[in-house]
């Protein structure tokens, strides 16, 4: 039998390896290069409006606004559950896992956690599953598994909906904490931290009868690099804001939707490891109940 040229196992060899790399190149070019969306205002669910913003100054910024109306019926929030017993009362997991568990139609993740690490793509905890405590106090329908610190601020949110900063409104029901007040009494609070970063806020307009949810993406070139804490201030004053906390950000900010099957669907664009799309698990959460639009 005629032996084959050796340039045709050379060619044989070559032609996988040159697909996988323009698959990939190709992969890297639309996560890194993508254009900005549309800027959109769409009313997700009863009660539930959602606005994206796109802006060019001061640096490329993508920016999500959740607006709740708290007297609407169907409205009703609930914080991850957690097991009051336990030392580490969660089991970490992505803010669309937890969506989809608790049949829940918004979701964005919580405050900071801990133990918490994050090395390497290969060298992170916790993983999806992996026994975390929140920051600060945490409570779910009543049931606090969670201490408060000093330096925490809370939202309370009542079984009747009414919310409020710092203050509980008679027994505590559902509470989140945050690692700082950005917004109080309609100013801006003094802010530290001036670097640009993908962002998770929180906060209530003058009267009180509306939460707004607020998620900036960041660490993504030509798409959203992110907001500085004094930058979130003013994003959320500019947007109705009169109260506002800050909540856990960078890899972990992360806004979710139900979509039209009941599947999870990312509002926003998350950045975990350095990967655009990859959400991190996280201790808490917060969620929303609502009814579909067309219920009315």
């Amino acid at each position: 039998m005629r032996r084959k040229p050796i340039w045709f196992f050379l060619i044989g060899c070559c032609v996988p390896v040159l697909l996988c790399l323009l698959v990939g190149m190709g992969l890297w070019l639309r996560l890194y290069f993508r254009p900005q969306p549309k800027a959109t205002t769409q009313e997700l669910f009863q009660g539930i409006t959602y606005q994206r913003k796109v802006q060019q100054n001061p640096r490329q910024m993508v920016i999500h606004i959740i607006t709740i109306d708290l007297q609407a019926d169907g409205i009703q929030f609930l914080v991850t559950p957690g097991d009051v017993k336990a030392e580490l009362p969660l089991d970490a997991r992505t803010t669309a896992k937890f969506l989809d568990e608790f049949n829940m139609q918004i979701a964005v993740n919580g405050d900071g956690f801990q133990p918490w690490h994050s090395t390497t793509l290969f060298d992170y905890y916790p993983h999806s599953g992996d026994p975390v405590t929140p920051i600060g106090l945490a409570a779910s329908r009543g049931e606090v598994y969670s201490s408060p610190t000093v330096a925490e601020p809370v939202l309370y949110i009542a079984r009747t909906n009414q919310a409020r900063f710092n203050t509980p409104i008679g027994k505590v029901y559902n509470a989140i904490s945050g690692n700082q007040l950005l917004v109080w009494q309609g100013k801006a609070l003094p802010t530290a931290e001036d670097i640009p970063q993908p962002r998770s806020a929180v906060a209530l307009d003058k009267a009180g009868k509306h939460l707004l949810i607020f998620v900036v993406d960041g660490r993504q070139i030509n798409y959203s690099e992110g907001a500085t804490l004094a930058e979130l201030a003013q994003i959320i004053l500019e947007n109705g804001g009169y109260a506002a906390m800050n909540l856990d950000g960078g890899g972990s900010s992360t806004l979710v939707r139900q979509g039209k099957v009941g599947i999870p669907v990312l509002l926003n664009v998350p950045i975990n490891h350095q990967i655009p799309g990859w959400q991190r698990p996280v201790g808490n959460h917060l969620g929303v109940f609502a009814r579909p639009v067309n219920d009315k």
